[in-house]
Formats: structure tokens, sequence, C-alpha cells
């Protein structure tokens, strides 16, 4: 019989330090991420955010190990990250379901991949099937699935792989406003019951605020950390509660003002993506 507290890993800590990243070479040179340093701490929910297009997709591809910081360095329970590993798992924006999978199959292939096609992953999978409420969908195709159930079973795909750290890329992205508030409160409570090191990349402000528990906020391109916050907002955490609770907005005033004055940078030079992000943000705020 599986417990509750299955799907509780070891846990680790990231720290980043002093980190630099530049594509190309001479005049064709382009700075991405300077001097930039914060730490992931273990068993927390650390959200990132900043202004479209800041760098923030770069840091978690060095953290990923998919790529090497041009300076500074990267390291995980102090010793450096020099590539992918199976301790950190990200979860892009893009939905990475199989289409010719069943919601099963999809969960289970990653066991699959590694040669534990065995009861106990079998039961692993039955379980989180369970717990992210699918148990009913286990046969259907991802095309045969809303929006929100394909991102609950792309986590459930990938806390059967037990990763130490998870990295989301703004997973919520594509869905609509309901369904993206209903993902807040579910993926919330999935992370309280196993209080897991988890690593969140947003831009929206409200989603940062409801979900973490320390907030990053980093500056325009070529991006480093401005501030971090504590978001000492208890838990567990309803959508009603925080909106009307006055931590989370005076949060949420100081957050603003500072993501204003990055997009700010990055308007003035002519960035689309700020004049976007300033648009979206004016109309939260008025």
């Amino acid at each position: 019989m599986i417990s509750d507290n299955k799907t509780a890993q070891k846990s680790s800590e990231i720290v980043v330090t002093d980190v630099g990243k530049t594509y190309g070479a001479g005049p064709f040179a382009k700075e991405v991420v300077k001097d930039c340093s914060f730490s992931i701490e273990s068993n927390k929910l650390t959200v990132m955010i900043g202004p479209s297009g800041c760098g923030k997709s770069t840091l978690i591809q060095l953290i990923a190990g998919f790529e090497q910081p041009t300076t500074g360095k990267i390291t995980m329970d102090g010793k450096p990250i020099e590539g992918p590993g199976k301790d950190r798992l990200v979860l892009f924006q893009e939905s990475a379901l199989f289409p010719w999978m069943t919601t099963y199959d999809n969960i289970m292939y990653g066991p699959r991949a590694r040669g534990e096609d065995n009861a106990e992953s079998a039961e692993l999978a039955e379980f989180l099937l369970a717990k992210v409420g699918l148990e009913a969908f286990r046969t259907k195709y991802p095309a045969q699935l809303s929006g929100g159930m394909q991102r609950r079973a792309e986590l459930a795909r990938a806390m059967i792989n037990k990763p130490e750290i998870m990295i989301l890329d703004e997973p919520f992205r594509g869905l609509d406003n309901m369904s993206k508030e209903l993902m807040w409160e579910y993926y919330s409570k999935l992370y309280e019951e196993d209080r897991n090191t988890n690593f969140f990349i947003t831009t929206d402000i409200d989603e940062a605020i409801f979900l973490a528990d320390r907030l990053l906020i980093m500056t325009n391109l070529p991006t480093s950390t401005r501030k971090v916050i504590e978001i000492d907002i208890p838990r567990p955490r309803k959508i009603a509660d925080v909106l009307k609770d006055p931590r989370a907005n005076e949060i949420k005033k100081e957050v603003m003002t500072l993501l204003h004055e990055e997009a700010m940078k990055s308007f003035s030079g002519g960035s689309k993506a700020a004049s976007d992000f300033l648009d979206a943000y004016s109309k939260r705020v008025g």
C-alpha cells in the first residue's frame, strides 16, 4: 500500500552565484544574464517573476544543465551543475504529453524508459492518477483531455520520476483564467502535501504571490536579481482569502512598483514585450 507521503522526496538546494550568460562574440555578443545570484532553498516553493523576455528561460536552461554559464557558477548541494540530471526535472510551457499514449501510459513513460516497468512503478502511477484526479481518464488520450487535465497529467508524469527539484516554466500560461486559477489551488495543494523543492517561473503577479514561499524579482535584460521577498502568507491558501489579505495586497503593490520600473527600462528602449507587459498590468491595477 502506498502512503500519502510517497511522493515526498529528498530535497536539495541550488545556489546561483555571480552568473552571467552571453551568446555570440565580439560585436554580435548578446548579454542575457549578468552578475545574477540567488538560491532555491530546500523544501520551499521559490517563484521567479520578471518582465517578459528578461532572461528567465535562459536561467532555467542553466539550472537544468542544458547550457553552461559564461561566468559564475551554479551548484546543487554544493556540487557544480555540469549537465542535465534526473535530480532536476523541467515542466515547460508547451504540453509534452505524447499524443499517441493514454494518460496512464504517459505517466508511466519515465519508469519504462529507465527499464523500471514493474509492480512498484505501476502502483505509484495508480496512486498519482488518483492524486491528480484523473482516475476516470486513465485510458483517454491527450486530445480528449481539457487543458487543465493535461497539465495535471504532466504533473503526475513528472512526480513519478521523483526529482529532487521540480522546475516549472510558466506551466499554466496557455489556460483560460478560470482553469488557471483552479490549477493554482490544485498545484499549491500538491506542494503543501509533500513540500518538495519547487522552482516556478511566471510573469503573473497574482500567480506568483499566491504560490510562493519566496519571490525572486528579476531585472530587465540582462537579468539579475532585483529583490527577494519572503511571502509570509499562511498555508493552506485559498484564492478568495489571498485576494482580501492585507499582506498579499501590500506585497502586490511592492512587486508592481519594481516590475513597472524594470519594464519601463525595456519600454524606453523600444521593446514590444515591455509594451505588452505594461498594458496587461495597467489593466490589473486599474
